[in-house]
């Protein structure tokens, strides 16, 4: 099969949008998002419903972490817009662990307390009933003993772990993640996917990029799978057919890294 052919073998599954009288977390609006002109993902329309629970997939080099920056406000659209249906500060963004400078001296307990800039500022006083939160999310994610630990010091699971905190102490409504279970072992996965079942629970909308196909398949009810565009959008077992994932690998192998937005994203 040629790229062009595997281009044009797409199934575009309907995109995901909530009902008309339910809450949209996330409203894509023919956004376009990339660097200096080099678009990184074209043209995403559709919704997250308030409360969904979505994967985002991809090969490498889809514009999956690109997406989610973009979520978060890190990142402006090169055409179209993103809405968000809850102010900025309840969104929480975890990065990919390789984008974190773990030489900065901070231990675990500042770290976890950082999620509470939003409501007591920067500078503000952790009173006892802020760390009393903030003792509790540690011990959620198993850091009971590790407060004064400096980050530089834990192990890459650990240091997720910690991370993982620092969202519940945030307390938000949409939680992005990036990368979350990449280089972990079998047992912190597992223990981060519970807090991640508990937050769907909680009726929070989680979307996370992921790798993994298998966690994505047992956990994730919504897959969105992109390839610098979208490929499908829906449920996951209806998005992650083998005719999808080789469009997705074929696109990315045709699509050009150098080319500058199209007009229609102007």
């Amino acid at each position: 099969m040629s790229a062009d052919q595997a281009a044009s073998a797409v199934v575009v599954l309907p995109v995901q949008a909530a009902p008309a009288d339910g809450p949209v977390a996330v409203r894509f609006d023919n956004v376009t998002l990339g660097y200096d002109r080099h678009p990184a993902v074209h043209h995403l329309d559709g919704a997250l419903a308030g409360g969904s629970l979505t994967a985002v997939v991809g090969p490498n080099g889809a514009g999956k972490s690109t997406l989610l920056k973009s979520i978060a406000g890190l990142i402006k659209p090169l055409g179209g817009r993103i809405r968000l249906g809850q102010p900025r500060e309840r969104v929480a963004y975890l990065p990919q662990l390789s984008d974190l400078d773990r030489s900065f001296p901070i231990g675990v307990y500042d770290l976890v307390a950082m999620g509470l800039w939003h409501r007591v500022g920067v500078f503000g006083r952790i009173g006892r009933r802020e760390a009393g939160r903030i003792e509790d999310a540690i011990a959620a994610v198993g850091l009971t003993g590790f407060e004064r630990r400096p980050i530089g010091k834990l192990s890459g699971g650990q240091l997720q772990r910690a991370l993982f905190a620092r969202l519940l102490v945030q307390d938000a409504a949409l939680i992005v993640l990036d990368e979350p279970f990449n280089a972990l072992d079998a047992k912190t996965t597992a223990d981060l996917l519970d807090l991640v079942h508990r937050w769907h629970r909680e009726e929070r909308t989680v979307i996370a990029a992921l790798h993994d196909l298998a966690t994505v398949e047992q956990t994730f009810p919504e897959t969105l799978l992109i390839a610098r565009e979208p490929v499908a959008w829906g449920r996951t077992a209806s998005v992650l057919t083998p005719e999808n994932l080789l469009s997705a690998r074929r696109m990315i192998e045709a699509s050009d890294p150098h080319a500058r937005a199209c007009d229609r994203a102007a």
